[in-house]
């Protein structure tokens, strides 16, 4: 049996944990993955979850807002990838350690690869600098950005992950004129869940030539797609990231190769949940 499971706040309508089951059971493999949502019972504590769930025999954890960047004090060991980015969202417990990985950053990428192809990604402006926005501010600069603008409400944030990043990041403070310039805009923040409505930037200022991208996929439109493709602008839902990262994060938990296509055929036929636009 292969137990898995997802830490994380208002992660009640995750799409994840039926994505990991049905990719072990056409591998043959019993599997369980369950919902470790601080805010629906689960303690608020991440070194007692962590814990909680080594000594009962997870194969290993996903773990999502608002947790990616403080579980890396709670790891033995993590991967290049997730410490240059500074986040971690999948912990694999093997051999009495904790190991640590980042698969938003290709998850993100390949999203943006198959989702985005042509798009101009000169100039793009990525709201949040937390755990997804660090693995997407990486991803981004990997893509090949020259110009990407990181803009973040909490003091700090965005200054210390754009010098994580170098090369073409830099700290906007002007969002309004960063959008005015940018091919492109990411949203990295919560803010458009299902638990948090609203956009992350006034809607008004969205243009046609603009790209937008969203990581939250619960509602897969969210508020800001929506009227991104109102306007006339095209969209990346948070679907493709969702997808892809769950495709790493399988081989990582079980050493079998996951079929990206199988597990997004599974995303896709789960029926929205009450209140997702469809």
């Amino acid at each position: 049996m292969v137990r898995l499971g997802l830490v994380g706040r208002g992660i009640q309508l995750s799409r994840t944990p039926a994505m990991h089951e049905a990719e072990a059971e056409a591998h043959g493999l019993p599997c369980t993955y369950e919902l470790l949502d601080t805010d629906a019972g689960t303690e608020d504590d991440l070194a007692a979850i962590l814990s909680r769930a080594e000594a009962e025999g997870f194969a290993g954890l996903n773990v999502t807002y608002p947790y990616k960047q403080a579980v890396m004090e709670h790891l033995d060991q993590v991967s290049d990838a997730a410490g240059r980015i500074g986040a971690v969202n999948t912990v694999v417990f093997r051999d009495g350690g904790r190991f640590g990985h980042n698969t938003d950053f290709w998850g993100f990428s390949e999203s943006v690869r198959r989702g985005l192809k042509d798009a101009p990604m000169d100039r793009v402006l990525l709201l949040g600098a937390g755990g997804a926005g660090a693995a997407l501010a990486f991803a981004l600069a990997d893509l090949g950005v020259s110009r990407l603008m990181i803009a973040d409400t909490r003091p700090g944030a965005a200054e210390a992950l754009a010098e994580a990043v170098g090369g073409p990041a830099e700290v906007v403070e002007d969002v309004t004129e960063a959008v005015r310039i940018a091919d492109g805009i990411v949203n990295a923040t919560p803010v458009g869940m299902a638990k948090l409505p609203g956009t992350p930037i006034p809607p008004a200022l969205l243009e046609p030539r603009h790209w937008v991208a969203d990581i939250v996929y619960f509602p897969l439109e969210t508020e800001l797609l929506k009227v991104a493709r109102d306007r006339g602008c095209r969209v990346l839902s948070g679907a493709g990231m969702a997808v892809f990262q769950a495709v790493r994060a399988f081989e990582l938990f079980t050493g079998r190769t996951a079929d990206a296509d199988r597990m997004r055929q599974t995303f896709q036929r789960l029926a929205p949940p009450e209140g997702e636009r469809a």
